[in-house]
């Protein structure tokens, strides 16, 4: 990912030097592995963990030289041993070193994403308790529809949150997996035990069975929770972007002192950042495809996934750090402008209850169809004159026929769409 869309510590995580780090991190877990078995001598080991190291600079001479990274590295870093460096690489092929030295990378960046994800769903879980009573338009087809509550999107959202950190730690525990098995996953050369030492040593779960790599339906499901976070944080953003339009202005992201919105029209407050996340959104639900095309490789493997997660990996990873981090900051510096909401809401001259009306009909002992008939023919001539929904009832002889003055005036209380939002909260644990 561009430097502009990740953070320093994601950053950190895909370098390198990092990447060389964790290879370095295997070799000498594996080594380790063989001296506690007796296969190799404890001096020997003892050398390497506290001598290995390596060169970047070196590394790429003798990729040049080779065409082959993993095998520049194990020489860069036996340049660095002594009669030792006999051991390096010793019983391995490639990808026992690169995928688990991949998962324990991933590993880090997952303890960034699940505490980002955390800090995200209980800013949501505020704003649905700041905003519990606070009624808004609800809107279906972009159309007012009924009365809703601004605290019951953001519980809505907080649900989410909390399904989505449930899958991630789910992916997690399947993709932060090590395998030590050999060229084609049999064990031929290096035994059960030294994976299962390695793994421990690293803080790496086993995966049970391999090839010459780990199966890429893991990096597929773990690319998939980061695509469905990615699609929460889009959902939000695009939210706040329709609610901060000009003609509507409920909602709108916050706007620091000598920011500018526009470089020709002074007057421009744009949903900058809710527009950012949604774009790198879509980056990451792409890279999940890739990830879904990796899964498919020849016999015992190709390398035909290895350049795409190179990609992938780091990018995903880094835009899902960066666009929960960059949309909690907005959350927490959201502008409500209640005095629009309230207009809004007394836009529709009181058409929001039309459908209370109907079931009071209903309830009164007309047909359904007869109701709907009725009422329908009422709204559109609202829409069409501005007249007040609630006035036009009382003028129409076959509702005041069946329901009373009193009764239509107690059927435009808001009160009444509200009577469960406790209960909604309560089911979620929100409130007591």
């Amino acid at each position: 990912m561009i430097e502009r869309y990740a953070r320093p510590e994601m950053q950190a995580i895909w370098s390198r030097e990092n990447q060389f780090d964790s290879w370095l991190k295997v070799e000498v877990a594996v080594d380790k592995a063989w001296a506690d078995l007796g296969e190799i001598p404890a001096a020997d080991y003892q050398k390497i963990a506290a001598n290995a190291n390596f060169d970047l600079d070196r590394i790429d001479e003798l990729e040049a030289q080779t065409h082959h990274d993993v095998i520049a590295f194990t020489r860069a870093v036996s340049e660095s041993l002594g009669a030792e460096r006999k051991w390096v690489h010793y019983g391995l092929t490639s990808t026992d070193v690169v995928d688990t030295a991949q998962s324990l990378r991933i590993k880090a960046a997952n303890e960034i994403i699940e505490a980002d994800l955390v800090e995200f769903a209980t800013t949501l879980k505020n704003l649905a308790v700041q905003y519990k009573d606070l009624v808004v338009i609800g809107r279906t087809h972009g159309i007012h529809a009924e009365p809703t509550t601004l605290g019951l999107k953001f519980l809505r959202w907080y649900a989410e949150a909390n399904r989505n950190l449930e899958r991630f730690r789910h992916a997690r525990k399947e993709i932060e997996v090590g395998k030590i098995s050999g060229a084609v996953g049999t064990f031929a050369n290096v035994p059960l035990a030294v994976e299962e030492s390695v793994c421990e040593t690293l803080g790496l779960g086993v995966q049970p069975i391999s090839t010459q790599i780990l199966p890429r339906d893991l990096h597929a499901q773990y690319l998939s929770s980061l695509a469905l976070i990615a699609a929460m944080v889009e959902e939000i953003a695009t939210e706040i972007r329709s609610l901060q339009r000009t003609e509507i202005n409920e909602v709108r992201e916050g706007f620091a002192k000598g920011q500018k919105g526009s470089s020709a029209m002074p007057h421009k407050r744009n949903p900058i950042s809710s527009e950012n996340v949604s774009g790198l959104a879509r980056v990451i639900r792409g890279e999940m495809v890739t990830a879904f095309e990796d899964i498919n490789l020849w016999h015992e493997r190709d390398i035909s996934h290895s350049s795409a997660e190179r990609v992938i990996l780091p990018d995903s990873t880094e835009a899902t750090d960066y666009i929960l981090h960059r949309m909690n900051r907005v959350l927490n510096n959201l502008v409500v402008n209640e005095a629009e909401i309230q207009k809004n809401l007394e836009l529709n001259h009181g058409l929001i209850f039309s459908q209370h009306v109907m079931l009071a009909l209903i309830e009164a002992g007309w047909s359904r169809e007869k109701a709907y008939d009725t009422i329908q023919p009422i709204t559109m001539a609202v829409w069409q004159t501005g007249q007040p929904f609630k006035q036009m009832l009382l003028q129409d002889p076959a509702v005041r026929a069946t329901l009373t003055t009193t009764e239509i005036e107690q059927l435009f209380d808001i009160k009444y769409h509200l009577r469960n939002v406790d209960n909604i909260y309560r089911r979620l644990g929100v409130i007591e």
